[in-house]
Formats: C-alpha cells, structure tokens, sequence
C-alpha cells in the first residue's frame, strides 16, 4: 500500500512536468517522422545481377535501417532513454530536496521507494511503446500501403519488459549516485551512447566485426536487435539478445536497488 501512494504521487509528478509528454512521448514519434521522410528522400540505385558481383553494396543494404519495420522499434527503444533520463531526474530531485529524507522517518522500505519509482516510468514508457508501434503502423500504411505484423507488435509489448528495467534500472542507479545537477549530464551520455551503439541510426553488422564486438558488450544493442527481430518474426534469432538485455536488466536494477538502500541507510 505505502508503494502505491508513492507511486500515485511519483505518477502526479510526471503529468505535471510538460517537457515529459515531449520527451517521452513527442519526441520519438517526431523521430520516427523525421527518419521516415530522410529515407524517403534517399535515391535507391538499381544494381543489375551482374553489377553487384563487382560492386560493394553494404553502404546501400546500411540504408534499411530507416525501413519502417526496421525503425518503429529502434525508435521504440531509444525513447526509452528518456525515460531513464527522467527518471534519474526525478530520484536526484527528490534527494537534493531533502523530500526522501523525510519520507526516511516514516515506515516505508527501500523496497517501497523502489517499487514507487519504478511503477510509473514503467507505465509511461509501456505508453510509449504503444503510441510509437500505432504511429509506426500509420506510417507503414501511408508509405508502404502494407500493415506491419499486428501480432509481432502486440508481442512485442510485453517482451520489450527487460528494455524498460534496463532502463529503468539505470535511472535509479544514477539517480540515487549523483544530485540533480550532475545526474542529467551522465544520463545524456547514455543517450548518445544507446543511439550511436544500439544501432538505431546506422547497421552495426555493416560497419566490421571490430565495432559489432564493441557493441555485443553493452545492453543497448542486444535490445534494439531483439526488438527488431520479433517484429520481423525472427523468433530464434531474437533468443540471445534478449537474454543478454534480461541479465544486463536484472545486473542494473539489482546494483541500482542495493545502492539505494545503502544511500537511504546513510541519509537517516
């Protein structure tokens, strides 16, 4: 019960701030109509058979990122990174103002704090996921004149869970490590970082096996990858990236939750 009311006021709290509804919800869908128009507007080469047996076409075969099938959930994922980004706002916030300090005196657990932080961006970013695959099928439509899969993006919703604890995980952690100035910035970090390594703007398979290792030690490309992968029914290839995005969650949120109840033991 103590985790719901935290909860309810931490979900208040977000739907008073403007700059998440454009974060969070504006931004990606603006993203995703902005990537579409640039792929629009790139000249696709006809390559004869015998022509492409003399002629490297990996910087064409790079350019279906920006297919809509390919784009609606690497655009899903990284608007996940603003809700991180908030969330770490909204735990360093609550630090610098002394606001948890009090809650300290009351019965409520880490656990509680946890959960109350967790629920409501887990909830919006669930939002964002289905409002970003809507725009992706309206967008398919308008484009293509095909529908993307509806039970692939139906799946997708709840498979995408370890993305959101990722995420989510990575919030708290800095959120709880950092006050409210230094916070963002890193978080900013991880920003450029999950769009540069997750492969959202670019084929990470096309640039060599050097950055493809690179990028296989971090998170963020495991979890563009499988969500990429069930949306095309690419159910066998999509096993070991999930996986790895699931321990990569699990490592994060388990790391962020003990930091949390360490720092709230020494705030007391």
């Amino acid at each position: 019960m103590r985790a719901l009311v935290f909860t309810s006021r931490n979900i208040k709290e977000l739907l008073r701030n403007p700059l998440s509804y454009i974060f969070c919800l504006g931004l990606p869908l603006v993203m995703l109509i902005v990537m579409t128009l640039i792929n629009a507007s790139i000249p696709k080469p006809e390559i004869s058979a015998e022509a492409e047996a003399f002629i490297d076409t990996s910087a064409i075969k790079a350019t279906t990122v920006f297919n809509i099938d390919k784009l609606t959930p690497g655009i899903a994922v990284f608007g996940m990174t603003f809700i991180m980004l908030f969330c770490c706002i909204s735990v360093s916030s609550d630090r610098s103002s002394s606001f948890l300090t009090r809650l300290y005196a009351s019965p409520m657990k880490s656990t509680d704090f946890i959960v109350g932080y967790t629920l409501p961006f887990a909830i919006i970013a669930a939002g964002q996921f289905i409002i970003t695959y809507i725009a992706g099928e309206i967008i398919s439509l308008i484009v293509n004149g095909e529908s993307l899969n509806i039970g692939y993006m139906l799946l997708g919703l709840p498979l995408a869970v370890p993305s959101m604890i990722l995420f989510i995980g990575i919030g708290i952690f800095f959120g709880t490590l950092l006050n409210d100035k230094a916070a963002p910035g890193i978080c900013s970090v991880f920003i450029t970082a999950a769009a540069i390594l997750g492969g959202i703007w670019m084929d990470i398979e096309a640039m060599g096996d050097a950055w493809v290792t690179i990028c296989s030690c971090l998170p963020f490309y495991h979890s563009v990858k499988y969500a990429r992968c069930i949306l095309a029914g690419d159910f066998g290839g999509m096993v070991l990236p999930l996986t790895v995005t699931a321990i990569f969650a699990l490592v994060i949120f388990a790391a962020s939750a003990l930091l949390f109840a360490h720092k709230s033991k020494a705030d007391k």
